[in-house]
């Protein structure tokens, strides 16, 4: 594999820290990386080190001879008087532009809810940023480097991007080198994994997954070591009182196989007792929303929306931008009325939410950490036991001298993790995050989960972060846009199949609208019941029968499957097409609407069928 760039023994210290000391690392054709570490210790800074945009104090960055990069920053600026499509295209005319696959790709996957003649100076700081990565990914480029690219992107984007990037090189070219917080996205993308820490870089083979199986074994590897030092320490030491030589062996450490480290580590949460535990807390009855309507102007957001969370249910929230996530959960905490329909809560229900902008924290701006905890709190009780409130903050990543800093000068991740502490202090028994992952890495997401698996009570998360919605829940619903809720027996990856869209759409045009595939007429009033699955019923299936149901559900997923490759076919065809012959972009368009149909009909008896089954 050809050398794409390097640094050899750099270092760069700032006043306060010594960033890097004596690294050297290379980037290959072929390389996909993902960068991950805590916040602050150095991630952005090494890629602004790679693309010489800043210079190490000691050692040399090295590129190959015509090496092409683009580099999407934190802090990139687009002129805010250009129009988004100057932005991404300049002046290039349209005709070559719309005909080139990769920049159609590019554009539909990221801007087309936008105006592609509004002024960047009009947009919001997400569709600026998202404006950014369009502009950057529709270069011909030998390196792409990434700071952060699915933040202000929905699941759908995540999506669409990870499959961008796995598509825009072969195998052994190009070279990819992301930090982002967002676990599937890099265990979706990545082969290899730099850990950024202490002032140096541990590569890892792999993504995510298997980054953390070998962090665990070199953890495993370093205590045992420490271990057996501590104990010739104190063997010494007892040679020494008694002023006699001892012969002793060494203590045997054998490091277990990644599968054999994971064999027998119980499931995260033990949901029998966590169950009994919300009831206790909650009674039977939490949250029965009934035909629950809502409008804004002319516009109604939901409809007609029927939803029943029981205690210790733990249900994911996705949708579209605009969908009514927000709403709904504004409806459900009791801020916002209804307009038909009714929202009963339980006597007990005591509602917690985590919000995006953790402006709760404001009044206590001059407070220090330490003074506000211990007005709240002393203890928490976690999995059953008391953890007292020094290993709470110090597993969600404060350390001792970090309790003293006012909360005015907390970066925007150490807000979120202090009111997310808040809130358990406060021992709800309904909780809500809306996008918790904001600012986060992954370490301390991983600490977060830990604190919600011995959490009792009832559960309601909004992310785009695919990896914890189907780490914290056990059931996900959809906000498709038209009004309707909808149980995802199938996931996440059941909702991406929903919204995929179907045509190839010019910039400007509004997609928020979703293709008729999306759209399950027949269920609108469906009662939805977490971790029951839509309108479960009472049938139970037998011989024959529960064989013939089988049969179906295997027929019904061939049937799916085989419609997905037709229309991945189309899609290619009508990239391909000439762009100007409408009639048979017309044709294409009615086939299109075909396969809507069809997979319609599939996706409702693929439902049926597995309600029938569920119910055996």
């Amino acid at each position: 594999m050809a050398h794409l760039l390097g640094a050899e023994n750099i270092s760069l210290e700032f006043p306060t820290k010594k960033v890097f000391d004596g690294i050297t690392i290379g980037v290959n054709d072929g390389d996909r990386i993902g960068i991950v570490g805590r916040n602050g210790d150095g991630k952005s800074t090494l890629l602004k080190l790679l693309a010489k945009r800043i210079q190490p104090d000691d050692g040399r960055i090295t590129h190959r001879n015509s090496l092409t990069f683009g580099l999407l920053d934190q802090s990139d600026v687009i002129d805010p008087g250009l129009t988004i499509g100057q932005s991404v295209v300049g002046d290039v005319s349209e005709h070559i532009w719309a005909g080139n696959p990769k920049i159609r790709d590019v554009i539909s996957g990221l801007l087309n809810d936008l105006d592609w003649n509004k002024q960047v100076g009009e947009l919001s700081g997400g569709q600026r940023r998202r404006v950014a990565l369009a502009k950057l990914l529709v270069q011909d480029s030998d390196i792409v480097m990434l700071d952060e690219p699915t933040n202000h992107l929905d699941i759908e984007g995540v999506a669409w991007l990870a499959q961008h990037l796995k598509n825009r090189w072969s195998n052994n070219a190009g070279g990819l080198i992301v930090v982002t917080h967002d676990r599937w996205f890099l265990d979706e993308v990545c082969n290899l994994t730099w850990e950024v820490h202490d002032g140096v870089i541990d590569p890892f083979e792999g993504g995510y997954a298997a980054y953390i199986l070998q962090r665990n074994e070199r953890d495993r590897s370093a205590a045992a070591s420490e271990a057996r030092r501590q104990n010739l320490m104190r063997k010494e030491l007892a040679w020494l009182r008694r002023g006699a030589p001892a012969r002793t062996t060494k203590p045997k450490f054998r490091m277990d196989a990644a599968a054999e480290l994971i064999a027998n580590e119980p499931e995260p949460r033990d949901r029998v007792a966590l169950s009994k535990l919300a009831t206790q807390r909650l009674g039977k009855d939490v949250l029965d929303i009934e035909n629950l309507s809502y409008s804004i102007g002319n516009r109604e957001l939901l409809h007609d929306v029927t939803w029943r969370l029981g205690p210790g249910d733990r249900v994911g929230l996705v949708g579209v931008n605009g969908a009514g996530k927000t709403t709904l959960l504004k409806l459900i905490q009791g801020g916002l009325q209804p307009t038909g329909g009714v929202i009963k809560r339980g006597k007990t229900v005591n509602i917690a939410t985590l919000s995006q902008e953790v402006r709760e924290l404001d009044e206590f701006a001059d407070e220090r950490i330490f003074s506000l905890i211990a007005r709240e709190k002393s203890f928490f009780v976690v999995d059953k036991k008391e953890v007292g409130i020094g290993q709470l903050v110090e597993q969600l990543g404060f350390t001792q001298a970090q309790l003293q800093t006012p909360i005015s000068d907390l970066s925007g991740g150490q807000k979120r993790r202090l009111q997310f502490l808040r809130l358990l202090f406060g021992e709800p028994n309904v909780l809500i995050l809306d996008e918790p992952t904001n600012d986060l890495d992954t370490d301390i997401l991983a600490a977060m989960e830990d604190l919600l698996d011995g959490w009792p009570g009832t559960l309601i998360v909004v992310s785009h972060d695919r990896y914890l919605l189907e780490r914290v829940t056990d059931q996900q619903f959809a906000l498709l846009g038209d009004g309707s809720l909808r149980h995802l027996p199938g996931g996440v990856d059941q909702y991406l199949e929903l919204r995929k869209h179907s045509l190839l759409v010019k910039p400007g045009t509004s997609t928020s609208a979703l293709p008729a595939g999306s759209i399950e007429k027949s269920n609108r009033s469906t009662t939805l019941r977490a971790g029951e699955g839509e309108s479960s019923p009472s049938l139970r299936l037998s011989g024959a029968a529960l064989r013939e149901a089988e049969k179906n559900l295997s027929r019904l997923e061939r049937a799916l499957e085989k419609l997905a490759t037709d229309e991945t076919k189309l899609h290619e065809q009508m990239a391909g097409h000439d762009q100007s012959d409408y009639s048979g972009l017309a044709e294409m368009a009615a086939k299109q609407a075909e396969y809507n149909a069809k997979r319609d009909q599939l996706e409702l008896e693929w439902l049926e069928t597995s309600e029938l089954l569920q119910g055996k």
